[in-house]
């Protein structure tokens, strides 16, 4: 226990003052495997096996597919479909805002790319309808954490590839509990605007301009209809739906809307090197876990939690207050890979399915890209609105209560986020 305690103490004061996280967990585990006379091959062995596996180029792809598409056209066309879809009501720009990240969720697969490419169009846009900049950044930072529930996702991949779970069926369980936290975030969106007197000229909607708008934008539409539709329809794998989608992309922006140029194309290659190098945590921290494991961390934890209770429930609301408490400074890759393997074991001892704790952990996740010092969100909404990201904390609170709700409705009824992938799979058996 005392080695615990000291390896603890490392990575919280390496954590604290600075040292950035890959470091940190890498410094905690070569001195646990020589606290406990591992050879540090350890570390080089798993770096080597932790990139290896072929799913993680999904990663990547998808980084890069949702760039092309937002530099190509495709955001602004979602955004029309959008716009003319709710019409001018009060409030409308702001809900415009959260119907676009819904839509292009389902091409990107991260939400600070969701929040990146809809609010640097819109965030402007309300702030020249009247709309408060905080209020209008917090809408589009945390609609834009749609982008990780709502399938395809990064993190959901990172989840399958430790957790071992279906990533087709954790991509069909996102769809309700996504749709879910939407519908929260327009009345959020809608009451706070209603209250202010912010937009809306009173125009009703109108079904020429919504359907101009549509088949204007139906190459944009069609992105997610090919690659969720491909992965289900036993078209190809989700590693090479991400291809297909860089090649979509590429083949729109070029030849359909003729917006992506050559310098686009290589500002894009750069985003998504910068976006992939998050993947050097996979090495540290899967040696991490592997560390726990020696020590029994998830027996410990397990015999922890059940002594105070065993109700299911409870344990999901413990287990999600700690998630979002370490939101708020660790990175949601390193979150995924450090915790999965201590908190899985002990859900699935009470019956919840690894499906459910995989979307479980990845809205708790959203709720840390929401809350700072760390919040990924609120940093991206804060460069765009040109605020400080304490000014976007305070007008996102509102915001976190719509996914804690949408947190508790997974909860209490389980049954609406598997009912998709167990229609199209059958019910697993873990």
């Amino acid at each position: 226990m005392s080695d615990l305690l000291l390896i603890a103490l490392v990575f919280t004061v390496l954590t604290v003052i600075g040292v950035p996280l890959f470091a940190a967990v890498g410094v905690a585990t070569a001195l646990a495997l020589f606290l406990i006379d591992i050879p540090y091959t350890l570390l080089a062995q798993t770096g080597y096996t932790s990139l290896t596996p072929f799913p993680i180029l999904t990663i990547p792809l998808f980084v890069l597919a949702g760039r092309l598409m937002e530099v190509g056209g495709m955001a602004n066309r979602l955004i029309s479909i959008a716009t003319n879809l709710v019409g001018a009501y009060r409030g409308s720009l702001g809900l415009v805002t959260v119907f676009a990240c819904m839509l292009f969720a389902a091409l990107s697969g991260s939400g600070p790319a969701t929040t990146a490419a809809i609010g640097s169009v819109t965030i402007p846009a309300m702030k020249r309808e009247g709309y408060s900049v905080p209020f209008a950044a917090a809408i589009a930072a945390s609609a834009g954490a749609l982008g990780s529930v709502i399938p395809p996702s990064n993190l959901m991949i990172i989840y399958g590839l430790v957790s071992e779970t279906s990533i087709p069926r954790l991509f069909l369980a996102g769809f309700v509990p996504g749709i879910v936290v939407t519908v929260f975030l327009l009345i959020t969106t809608y009451i706070i605007a209603r209250r202010n007197n912010y937009g809306g000229s009173g125009e009703r909607f109108s079904w020429r301009p919504f359907l101009t708008a549509f088949w204007s934008g139906k190459w944009a539409i069609g992105a997610p209809v090919i690659i969720l539709g491909g992965i289900y329809g036993g078209a190809f794998t989700p590693t090479e739906a991400a291809a297909v989608a860089v090649f979509y992309a590429l083949f729109v922006g070029l030849f359909i809307y003729r917006e992506l140029t050559l310098k686009k194309i290589i500002e894009s290659l750069r985003f998504t090197a910068l976006m992939a190098g998050l993947l050097v945590l996979l090495t540290p921290t899967l040696a991490f876990g592997q560390l726990s494991a020696f020590y029994d961390i998830p027996a410990a934890v397990e015999t922890a939690i059940t002594a105070m209770t065993d109700n299911v429930v409870l344990v999901l609301i413990i287990i999600g207050i700690f998630y979002i408490i370490i939101g708020t400074f660790m990175e949601s890759l390193a979150q995924i890979i450090l915790f999965t393997a201590v908190f899985l074991p002990l859900v699935q001892s009470l019956g919840v399915d690894p499906v459910l704790f995989g979307i479980f952990t990845v809205m708790t996740c959203e709720i840390g890209f929401l809350t700072p010092p760390l919040g990924g969100n609120l940093n991206v909404a804060a460069r765009i609105s040109g605020i400080t990201i304490e000014q976007v904390s305070v007008a996102v609170l509102p915001f976190i209560l719509a996914y804690v709700l949408g947190l508790l409705f997974l909860i209490f009824w389980p049954e609406a986020t598997l009912w998709l992938p167990n229609m199209v799979y059958g019910e697993a058996v873990f």
